[in-house]
């Protein structure tokens, strides 16, 4: 019961109806007459009331909860219990948490990780080599240990040249042949190095804190962005798994747009062109219509890509959850003015609190300001420790144990990676990109060899929440010409294969923000 309470003052702050009702409203007990008491309580209150009364005063556990309706919109059937009241399955992951850091591939994160399918280790050096245009020669892979690196290129023609139809060995020219002199600040169209890193990877000797996470819970090595572009595209996909540009408010009027979508004008008083409206539908709508709880929450700082994907260079653009913006798409989104959910954009000291509250909604989406964003020029290591921040923030407190991180990097930011990606539709999937799962219920050091793509966040959250219900013109009751159901491809996976819902909980692992070097790599 006093678990119960707990919940209660939750869902006075953030939690929904349906995440009480799930978890409070079952019992083995006699049922105590439910409707005459709802109907009763009805009259005298809010739905949010008539929950903790329940919960308290009348001891509506008793209830069938199947036969309570205590809001207008549609809700998801009550979720599968076992005999002991406890949840099952996929339904134990009661908070999805997806952190999305910059501009990193596989390889150059992950490539000498041992057991992977990453870079070619021989006599203890990577031999990984590609065409240099500019020596004629070739480029090979070295491990990199600047904590700042340049990266190359990464908008739609980069990533066809890069991939090279298969050969993947396009990278080093591209980043040759980039735009140059874009300043701190860079353009998806420019090179941030006068010689090219875009062949060095890294190991635990820059990145101890991601290598442990890969060694305590699951490394995918074989996830790839949903969008062969960069990263608005993808943080469009993130939250609504299309990127289009409307003509108008009519979800009809959107039409597929990989490179350049309705891109957000500068924040830094360049605008350049009109604020976009994105009237295609994206998933807070079908959370909001089934009473699952959500927050983005926004690093203030700057961005570091230009919000124009064709200029050749910008002024720092300024970010806050207040501000719209390459990584911070949902503002423009009809559905989430029509549903009054702005608010659920905030600010991320929020999610450190709500974190130590125990206020987590069921979903949450983080993303960084540029100097954390591990996106070029970032230091790694500053991006490394705030993304431990978070996860530590999320061990440390009380939902640690129905929590589920899925932490990745947008797009491959120019960096070089050996695995050609699957083509699935007009827009994707984009280059390998890092992925772990961070969960009580991650398969320990489980390496996943299963092709999937970013995509299957999405999917993760329709099934723990939705009864699985996806973002299908079809079906989800607001039809738009969205190219694919990417959902329902066989290709972007499946995460519950990362976990074993039936093992003792994995501990929190608390790690330091700031880290010693850990060993080089071995194989």
């Amino acid at each position: 019961m006093q678990w119960a309470r707990q919940r209660a003052r939750s869902a006075l702050i953030t939690g929904p109806p349906r995440r009480l009702l799930r978890n409070s409203l079952l019992s083995s007990k006699p049922r105590l007459s439910c409707e005459k008491q709802i109907q009763a309580m009805k009259k005298r209150g809010s739905t949010r009331k008539l929950i903790l009364l329940a919960v308290f005063s009348l001891g509506l556990a008793a209830c069938n909860p199947s036969s309570v309706v205590l809001h207008s919109n549609p809700s998801p059937s009550p979720l599968p219990l076992n005999t002991n009241g406890s949840l099952t399955g996929i339904n134990k992951i009661q908070h999805v948490i997806v952190v999305m850091q910059e501009n990193r591939s596989f390889d150059s994160y992950f490539g000498t990780y041992p057991g992977v399918d990453g870079l070619t280790i021989s006599g203890g050096k990577a031999t990984n080599c590609i065409p240099d245009p500019r020596t004629g020669g070739q480029a090979c892979s070295f491990h990199d240990s600047n904590d700042v690196n340049g990266g190359g290129p990464h908008g739609q023609n980069n990533a066809t040249a890069d991939i090279a139809g298969g050969a993947m060995n396009g990278f080093v020219s591209q980043a040759e042949g980039a735009k140059k002199g874009c300043g701190n600040t860079h353009n998806p169209a420019c090179n941030g190095s006068v010689t090219p890193d875009v062949m060095g990877y890294h190991d635990a000797r820059e990145l101890p804190n991601y290598w442990a996470y890969a060694q305590n819970y699951t490394l995918q090595d074989h996830l790839f962005q949903p969008n062969a572009s960069w990263s608005l595209p993808q943080h469009l996909y993130m939250v609504s798994e299309w990127s289009a540009k409307c003509a108008n408010s009519d979800p009809n009027s959107c039409r597929n747009a990989l490179q350049s979508p309705g891109n957000p004008p500068d924040q830094a008083g360049n605008k350049t062109h009109a604020a976009p409206d994105y009237a295609w539908t994206d998933l807070t709508y079908l959370m909001y219509k089934a009473n699952v709880s959500w927050k983005y929450y926004v690093q203030k700082g700057t961005e570091p890509d230009c919000q124009n994907a064709d200029a050749v260079d910008c002024p720092p653009v300024n970010q806050n959850a207040k501000t719209p913006g390459i990584w911070n798409p949902l503002p423009f989104f009809d559905t989430v003015h029509q549903d009054n959910q702005l608010g659920n954009i905030t600010d991320v000291t929020n999610f450190y609190k709500d974190a130590k509250a125990g206020t987590l909604p069921n979903v949450t989406w983080i993303t960084p300001s540029g100097p954390n964003s591990e996106h070029p020029p970032s230091k790694l290591s500053d991006g490394q420790a705030w993304t431990t921040s978070l996860i530590n923030a999320a061990m440390q407190g009380p939902e640690w144990s129905s929590t589920a991180i899925f932490l990745a990097w947008d797009d491959w930011g120019g960096f070089y990676d050996h695995v050609t990606p699957p083509s699935v539709d007009a827009n994707g999937f984009g280059l390998r990109v890092p992925g772990m799962v961070i969960s009580p219920y991650a398969r320990k050091g489980f390496i996943d060899p299963s092709t999937m793509s970013q995509d299957a966040y999405v999917k993760f959250i329709e099934d723990d929440f939705l009864n699985s219900m996806r973002l299908d013109p079809k079906t989800d009751g607001r039809p738009d010409p969205r190219i694919s159901v990417r959902e329902s491809f066989a290709q972007v996976g499946n995460l519950v294969n990362d976990f074993n819902f039936n093992q003792p909980p994995l501990p929190p692992l608390v790690l330091p923000v700031h880290p010693a070097p850990g060993p080089a790599s071995t194989s």
